[in-house]
């Protein structure tokens, strides 16, 4: 295998969000709601961006989805949201998009799965259909290769090839290596339908952590195109979480990756913003982004019998979630600061003194005082239930960021 290059120097414009040529890595998220009903979508769409999503992406499916694109899109704008829309294409992209040429120009960019986009000849042929009208609408797009819908007969051809030559791959290699040539050779494609190389996204997505690693430290090495991350098909809950980071961290921190999703399945009746808060932490604990700022709270043992710096670390969190788009408005660097909500005296007052604001609750046989440290000196002493002590700490919290951070102009 080559050497892994670093992170893409080449610069996508998606809107006014930069993905590659030296941008932080992106967040991205998709949407769950029926895309014909203009105001659901609307509405996930801003609380997606509202959560900390830089790109959001909507499937276009059938003539209704597509003429609700302009809807969705000053239904945002009416709302201040300025996020750029990516439009999801299988099977009848071609279409949709040269019947609907103001959905075209709406979105900010178009997602192509080759291995969906049509079968023989005709695979190219619509393919570089889709391309050309980003050309003419001066869109980028994302060759999205999927493990779960790869181009079958190029998968049959692959796996012949390996039998007859005895080349003694196993059929997960030779998956993987159709995945990067779906990529590589669609790229070409792409760029011999017109459009430059600022204009192409790549990814190969994968469900299982250790072929994601493998096929994505391969594509670095092969192309200069900006890399979309993703572990498909993730899961639920902790294992979704688990799979993803373990995958998508590896990469990241070998340099690889330019705009990542985390695709978690939300519990029936589940918030959607999840899977961002996920991306975004992610990032932020490899030090990669700042979005919020971080809570540092203890694990809980049984010197921590009470429940109460749960509670407050759950309210603390909570809270910070609810201010940071505020916060973000107005004040310059708010999201760097580090918070601490500890429940002993063992890492307690030690983990506090480190966080620009933090209070450690007493455990087991302490002193019924939770001393307040910031900027490293010991404040002040709260004493109070649970209630009291996150609304004290929290109005703390309020007047460090009111008075520590530069108010940015017209705020």
């Amino acid at each position: 295998m080559a050497d892994v290059k670093r992170r893409s120097s080449v610069p996508v414009n998606v809107g006014h969000v930069q993905v590659g040529g030296g941008a932080p890595v992106v967040v991205q998220s998709m949407t769950s709601t029926d895309t014909a009903d203009a105001a659901a979508t609307a509405r996930q769409c801003l609380e997606l961006a509202q959560a900390g999503s830089e790109l959001v992406r909507v499937t276009v499916n059938v003539p209704e989805a597509a003429r609700a694109v302009p809807e969705i899109r000053k239904r945002l704008d009416d709302a201040g949201c300025a996020v750029p829309l990516i439009g999801d294409f299988h099977y009848n992209g071609h279409i949709l998009l040269r019947d609907f040429p103001e959905c075209a120009a709406t979105l900010a960019k178009y997602r192509i799965n080759p291995g969906n986009v049509g079968h023989g000849a005709k695979r190219d042929e619509q393919f570089a259909a889709i391309c050309k009208v980003a050309v003419g609408n001066g869109k980028p797009i994302r060759i999205g290769v999927n493990a779960g819908s790869l181009n079958q007969e190029l998968v049959t051809a692959s796996m012949a090839e390996n039998a007859a030559r005895n080349l003694g791959k196993n059929s997960d290699e030779v998956i993987d290596e159709c995945m990067i040539l779906s990529a590589l050779t669609s790229t070409e494609l792409a760029l011999a339908s017109g459009l430059g190389a600022d204009k192409i996204v790549i990814s190969c997505k994968a469900s299982q952590p250790n072929e994601l690693i493998a096929v994505y430290r391969e594509l670095a090495a092969r192309t200069e195109q900006p890399l979309h991350l993703g572990l498909t098909e993730a899961g639920m809950g902790i294992k979704g979480l688990v799979w993803s980071a373990s995958a998508i961290g590896v990469l990241l921190h070998e340099g690889i990756g330019d705009t990542i999703r985390v695709s978690l399945t939300p519990r029936p009746g589940g918030d959607r913003r999840d899977e961002v808060i996920a991306a975004c932490e992610l990032l932020q604990a490899l030090g990669l982004r700042s979005f919020a700022p971080s809570v540092t709270a203890c694990p809980g043992c049984g010197r921590t019998t009470s429940t109460t710096f749960q509670e407050l670390a759950e309210r603390i969190q909570s809270h910070v979630r609810e201010k940071m788009p505020e916060w973000k408005r107005d004040y310059e660097g708010a999201e760097t600061m580090r918070l601490a909500v500890m429940g002993c005296v063992v890492n307690g007052p030690g983990e506090s003194k480190a966080a620009n604001i933090g209070i450690s609750l007493p455990g087991t046989g302490e002193s019924p005082a939770c001393p307040v440290y910031i900027d490293g000196q010991k404040f002040t002493t709260l004493k109070g239930t649970s209630e009291e002590l996150a609304a004290a700490f929290s109005a703390l919290v309020d007047d460090y960021v009111a008075t520590k951070y530069m108010k940015r102009p017209n705020a």
